[in-house]
């Protein structure tokens, strides 16, 4: 008697179509049917955006203040800092800097072409604490101030 109520119940999953394993994205014997949406398209003319990593950076009053070598941003995606290599020569006794974003003017010159100015003199740069990865952020802001961004934001 045992063993014959165990055979008609697999009797009745076969039948039925319901033993084995069912696929990932199946519940037992319903399928599913939800179609991923479709993404969507913005197209952005050349003249309306610019790359940022790489870019040369300025002082209000012209100094060179580095290249932008990194963005960093918090856990909600919202950009905070700009990682800026500054200083040194040939990438020798440069040191990153973390600058807050909106320190950072972006415009175009018809000349020398998109240019970003950093509202922040030299000095101030020279005197910030280096960023390191791994360790907490220190952004100089705009009127020379700094603010922490611990590392396990």
């Amino acid at each position: 008697m045992r063993g014959s109520w165990q055979a008609a119940l697999a009797f009745a999953l076969i039948a039925f179509g319901l033993a084995g394993s069912a696929p990932a994205d199946e519940t037992v014997g319903i399928r599913a049917t939800a179609t991923p949406a479709n993404p969507t398209v913005t197209v952005v003319q050349p003249r309306q955006v610019q790359t940022v990593l790489g870019r040369e950076v300025r002082s209000s009053a012209n100094e060179n203040m580095g290249r932008v070598v990194d963005i960093i941003v918090d856990r909600a995606g919202q950009v905070r800092a700009a990682i800026i290599d500054f200083g040194g020569f040939f990438g020798v006794g440069s040191r990153r800097i973390a600058v807050d974003w909106s320190a950072l003017r972006f415009s175009s010159d018809g000349d020398r072409g998109d240019v970003v100015t950093l509202e922040l003199t030299r000095d101030q740069v020279k005197e910030a604490p280096e960023y390191r990865d791994r360790q907490s952020v220190v952004i100089l802001g705009a009127a020379g101030s700094h603010q922490a961004l611990p590392i396990d934001w």
